[in-house]
């Protein structure tokens, strides 16, 4: 079965136990979508100087590096297991197209990856191959590490980039129900240029993107969108598959490449 390759907003962690609409969503992509062979997700919460895969055959630690949540989120479970055959592919995809490739063996699934996977395949039968990311290293290089993917879908490979477009933690609007002008702008010059596959306007998002600076003030949330297009098929038309926002900023925009 054939995969996409998706971004997904992984929002708060409460997303593993809240019912809201984009928690809902997650679990129709999942059944749209079908049961992928394996997973790889890139996720915000990792952060490495060269790309780094998790490599190992065992069951994940689920990690909580988050805290002052309720004591039901602390219970959650998600005891995927990893796959070293699809991280060697990837090491091996990576290292072929000249990126750097660094191996893990210990770290375990932090909440980047299962918040999301838990909504999607909740009984965690699915392999799962976590990767980090690098903040700065710039959007084109950014793609370039998707694109040494592109085309495991083909083999039944998810790939995820996991992360938030319009992420500015100082500036939420605790209880607000509706989106703040700006990062809805934000989020609208994203998908136009997206769309349109305008990839020179999108790797200049600093400087020509609304509001750029309130929306990504730091880059570790933003990156994985440019992965998980570079992963997707050049020959598709991108496609915004939900938008929402939570505290008036938060946003859920997830695409499908």
């Amino acid at each position: 079965m054939k995969m996409p390759s998706l971004f997904l907003a992984h929002g708060s962690p409460m997303l593993a136990i809240e019912q809201t609409p984009y928690a809902d969503f997650l679990g129709q992509l999942a059944g749209n979508i079908g049961k992928p062979k394996t997973i790889v997700i890139f996720t915000a919460h990792w952060e490495e100087e060269e790309t780094t895969i998790s490599s190992s055959d065992d069951v994940y630690e689920t990690i909580y590096d988050f805290g002052g949540f309720p004591d039901e989120l602390y219970q959650v479970k998600y005891p995927a297991r990893g796959s070293s055959a699809v991280a060697d592919l990837v090491a091996e995809r990576l290292t072929k197209a000249g990126l750097p490739a660094e191996r893990d063996y210990r770290r375990g699934l932090d909440h980047g990856s299962w918040t999301l996977l838990y909504r999607m395949y909740p009984e965690a039968d699915v392999p799962v191959v976590q990767i980090s990311v690098n903040p700065y290293v710039p959007p084109d290089r950014q793609f370039a590490i998707g694109a040494a993917l592109r085309g495991l879908g083909d083999d039944g490979i998810l790939v995820i980039g996991s992360g938030v477009t319009v992420h500015n933690l100082r500036i939420v609007k605790w209880g607000q129900t509706t989106p703040e002008p700006w990062a809805v702008a934000f989020d609208d010059w994203l998908v136009e240029r997206t769309v349109n596959r305008q990839l020179d306007e999108l790797f200049r998002y600093e400087e020509l993107a609304p509001m750029a600076r309130a929306a990504v003030p730091r880059a570790e949330h933003f990156v994985p969108y440019f992965i998980a297009f570079g992963a997707g098929d050049p020959a598709a038309v991108p496609e915004p598959i939900h938008r929402s926002y939570m505290f008036g900023t938060l946003s859920n925009l997830s695409v499908r490449f």
